[in-house]
């Protein structure tokens, strides 16, 4: 007798669901899973980012498994995902559900899909299954692990936004990458974002964990000196904005809870120890607009599918899964929503790189090295517009914010805490040459800050020269107020020349 999911022509997702097609990526997903399984694996790993349907593409794994008179277990993270997780199936038209939890309404062992949470597994016996789906397979509960190991023969799928932990090629076989966080925010499946950064905050000499990240007490003491600078410019760029903000511990969260309500700005609470329901009345809160967002210590990484507009980043990391995983609590498109404001106080991004230009094609084993940081593997990071002070892609030189393209010339020094664009997220126009009507833009701006600073003319001539390399001719001196790119320029280039003058008197 040929094994589960086995043998020629077998097909594990015969069963489509009636009235709900699935998308591109959706459709070359089951593909590739079926794909990999023809090939004989029976433990595959397929990456699904936020935004990428994963419950619909999951769904449609159960439907052609019970299609086929197969039992299905799902398991999830965690107890307070179980009821999540059976709405959304139940969603998508599968109501023949149990549940493996202590005490549950739902225990039905007699239904052919059971919903079990990783922690009843380790205490409970395992419900009959032909094909498991493992959620979040890169937290690596040792649970799973083991019935991976004891059940050979059954077909196991993993699902991940980031595959990318240690160890996983030591339970899993094959990793599938239908679909990338770029494709969905091209096709308008995720919302594009504006990243804010500061320039440098110092974490030398913080030491590192066993997992490799920063200590939490070390990082903790270093963030808590920037907490009046997160809730600053959170009041400048993202007021209104629903917002989720990532903190490093207790004592930093209360921090900015307390920072932020000095600034008459309420916040919510969130850590592992608030149940679903008190999250689920925090969200409920924030929708209403009764708070301006949550501060939460790494609980609100995954099963977020509110409408958030602004992500803070008050936490360094130097793991690429934690990043994504904040980054994409603010990508879920919903109404009214043009794009998600991301502040990076941490700066992840200059240690990381963007969250669209993170990628890995293969499983990692317990026995491979930490993963040094995009920095540390010497690739290429994300430059600062010296005109703008847009942090621009690697290798693009014409900046996708104003179109400003450098002479070959150092690194432009910023000053320390001033918060300065990224862009990569937002699809702007990067046309490299600078028409008439923004050449007047910035010399309106510069006649604006020349004539406040009492210069008379001299300013807005050495600013424009510098900027275009060519004097001003032919332009209206009516002054406009400047933008914030243009004042992030201005003091470029008067840290630049203060630090040319420190050098030449010494």
């Amino acid at each position: 007798m040929s094994p589960p999911f086995a043998g020629p022509g077998f097909d594990l997702f015969a069963a489509p669901i009636a009235g709900k097609p699935l998308r591109p990526h959706q459709e070359r997903a089951i593909a590739m899973l079926r794909g990999s399984l023809g090939k004989g694996l029976k433990r595959v790993v397929c990456q699904m980012p936020t935004g990428a349907g994963k419950t619909r593409t999951a769904a449609e794994m159960v439907s052609g498994a019970l299609g086929k008179g197969k039992r299905v277990a799902f398991t999830v993270p965690a107890i307070s995902l179980v009821d999540q997780t059976v709405a959304a199936f139940e969603s998508e038209g599968i109501g023949a559900i149990g549940v493996i939890q202590a005490n549950h309404a739902r225990t039905d062992g007699r239904q052919p899909v059971q919903v079990v949470s990783v922690q009843s597994l380790a205490k409970r016996q395992r419900p009959a299954a032909d094909l498991v789906i493992v959620d979040e397979c890169h937290l690596r509960f040792e649970a799973v692990s083991r019935w991976i190991a004891d059940a050979p023969g059954t077909t196991f799928v993993g699902l991940s936004a980031t595959p990318w932990a240690r160890g996983l090629a030591d339970d899993w076989q094959d990793l599938i990458v239908p679909v990338r966080t770029g494709e969905l925010i091209d096709a308008g499946l995720l919302s594009p974002f504006r990243v804010f950064a500061p320039s440098h905050p110092d974490m030398t000499g913080v030491k590192l964990n066993r997992a490799g990240d920063y200590d939490e007490t070390q990082s903790g003491e270093v963030m808590g000196g920037l907490v009046a600078d997160v809730v600053t410019t959170w009041l400048e760029r993202a007021r209104g904005f629903p917002t989720l903000v990532f903190a490093v511990n207790r004592p930093h969260a209360a921090q900015l809870v307390q920072q932020f309500a000095d600034a008459g700005v309420m916040m919510g609470y969130c850590d592992a120890h608030v149940d679903l329901i008190e999250r689920q009345f925090l969200f409920a809160r924030m929708k209403r607009g009764d708070l301006a967002g949550i501060v939460n210590i790494g609980t609100l990484t995954t099963g977020v599918d509110a409408d958030v507009r602004c992500v803070v980043l008050a936490r360094p990391t130097r793991s690429e899964m934690l990043f994504v995983q904040m980054i994409g609590r603010g990508l879920r498109t919903a109404p009214g929503k043009q794009t998600c404001t991301i502040l990076d106080h941490a700066d992840n991004h200059a240690r990381l790189g963007f969250v669209t230009d993170i990628h890995h094609d293969r499983l990692l084993s317990g026995r491979e090295k930490s993963k040094a940081t995009a920095k540390e593997r010497g690739e290429p990071m994300p430059k600062e517009c010296g005109s703008c002070g847009t942090l621009k892609p690697a290798k693009v030189r014409a900046c996708p914010s104003c179109g400003f393209e450098p002479t070959r010339q150092s690194d432009i020094e910023v000053e320390d805490g001033e918060l300065v664009e990224i862009g990569r997220g937002l699809p702007l126009d990067a046309s490299p040459k600078h028409d008439r009507e923004a050449k007047q833009r910035f010399w309106s701006m510069a006649q604006h800050v020349d004539a406040g600073r009492g210069k008379g003319g001299r300013l807005a001539k050495a600013l424009y020269r510098a900027k275009f390399g060519v004097w001003p001719a032919g332009l209206d001196p009516s002054p406009i107020p400047p933008d914030a790119g243009f004042l992030a320029y201005e003091r470029s280039r008067r840290i630049a020349y203060a630090k040319s003058q420190q050098r030449r008197a010494t």
